[in-house]
């Protein structure tokens, strides 16, 4: 099937999703204005056609960095598409942040990591059996409720050794923290975004509802599969070889 097909059937698609609806006119961002087609009824309408075209820049971004082996950080903790961003993730095989986005996790990562070192040491002790024999009962109780406090906040980063090379979210304006401590350490972001949102510093925008569950999931699917298809082909670069011998001694 040719792009043109692909692309036309997936306006179908995205048009049955529902992706086109945008928000009151009253709600816009003056950003969002090239990707509209239309304003009906006090609503804007979005054009899929560009939403595609967009998306198609946004995959090929993401694929080229599955390429590279780069990370790519999902985010999305808003209610009606954090368990679709989770789920993106996990087939993806890549990072995420779902529940709630802790400042400095991108501009303060230092930090964070000892957080989640401490999970990590927390989780070891528990499984081992360590912390039975190390703690009293009521010692237990409260480290217990420490892991699910950490495991809420960082469970999804949990493998994160560094900052991300990209970021994807799933409605920038609701994680707006998010992007710009994204934007602050200069991380390209790929953003699934409604017309209620800033694009200027959205490096990958794709504009259509951000709401509506069939709509996210649709688009979610495609820059996934994208990432994923990058990551497959991926080849690791060599290691350098090491000097071999001693240098020879000079006169």
């Amino acid at each position: 099937m040719s792009t043109e097909n692909n692309n036309s059937t997936l306006i179908q698609r995205l048009f049955s999703a529902g992706a086109h609806f945008g928000f009151k006119k009253s709600r816009r961002h003056p950003t969002v204005t090239p990707y509209l087609f239309t304003t009906k009824e006090g609503v804007d309408i979005y054009d899929l056609e560009k939403t595609t075209a967009a998306l198609d820049t946004a995959k090929e971004a993401l694929k080229q960095a599955g390429l590279m082996g780069k990370t790519v950080l999902f985010v999305g903790t808003k209610d009606e598409s954090s368990v679709l961003v989770k789920a993106a993730a996990e087939e993806a095989n890549a990072p995420y942040v779902t529940n709630r986005w802790i400042g400095g996790m991108i501009t303060n990562f230092s930090e964070i990591k000892k957080r989640i070192n401490r999970l990590e040491v927390l989780r070891q002790e528990k499984e081992s059996g360590e912390l039975e024999r190390k703690y009293t009962k009521k010692e237990r109780v409260v480290i217990g409720r420490e892991i699910e406090k950490l495991s809420f906040n960082f469970a999804g980063i949990s493998e994160l050794n560094k900052t991300p090379d990209l970021m994807l979210v799933v409605d920038p304006r609701h994680d707006s923290i998010a992007v710009e401590e994204a934007v602050a350490k200069n991380i390209p972001v790929v953003a699934i975004t409604g017309s209620d949102n800033d694009l200027r510093h959205i490096t990958y925008p794709v504009v259509a509802n951000d709401s509506l569950q069939a709509s996210v999931k649709i688009l979610l699917s495609e820059l996934t599969a994208a990432y994923k298809e990058g990551v497959a082909a991926y080849v690791p670069k060599p290691a350098a070889p090491r000097e071999g011998g001693m240098r020879r001694r000079q006169n």
